[in-house]
């Protein structure tokens, strides 16, 4: 279990008044106990919301994941690309700080479920940006960084 202490940045799970799942970003207000509920302020939010401890996730650039309809955007290679720059806006938002992002021309197929998109730099450790088909198995891909295998090279 992680324990947050005021102002450490999360990623909140939710689901929106549409009924789709949604992230939202924002920091620790004011902890009630060690398991909570925590207040959050979220980022664009005036004020605070009560969340559930086990609904919170310290921000990091293995949790920053963008889920996009339509597992067709795998197939295409100049949609690829644009995922790439979808991606960082969205670890933007989370607060992840990019020291170098260096895409892999479309993608590079490396499962059969997806593409390594790019190689990236943050906080002074490696990542393979990838882009999958949903887990969930549905018809949507999940574009994640995570940490290069010991046969890749970065």
């Amino acid at each position: 279990m992680t324990i947050f202490r005021h102002g450490d940045r999360i990623r909140y799970e939710t689901t929106g008044d549409d009924g789709f799942p949604l992230v939202r970003y924002g920091f620790v207000g004011e902890l009630n106990g060690e398991s909570g509920p925590v207040v959050v302020m979220l980022d664009g939010e005036l004020a605070g919301d009560i969340v559930e401890l086990e609904k919170l996730q310290a921000v990091h650039i293995s949790n920053v994941t963008l889920r996009l309809d339509g597992a067709d955007l795998l197939a295409d290679p100049g949609l690829r690309q644009g995922l790439v720059q979808l991606w960082h806006a969205e670890a933007e938002e989370a607060g992840i700080q990019i020291s170098s992002i260096h895409p892999i021309g479309t993608g590079v197929r490396d499962s059969s479920e997806g593409y390594a998109l790019a190689e990236l730099s943050s906080g002074g450790e490696q990542y393979v940006l990838r882009a999958t088909t949903c887990s969930m198995g549905t018809d949507a891909i999940d574009v994640h960084a995570d940490r290069p295998n010991r046969w890749e090279i970065l």
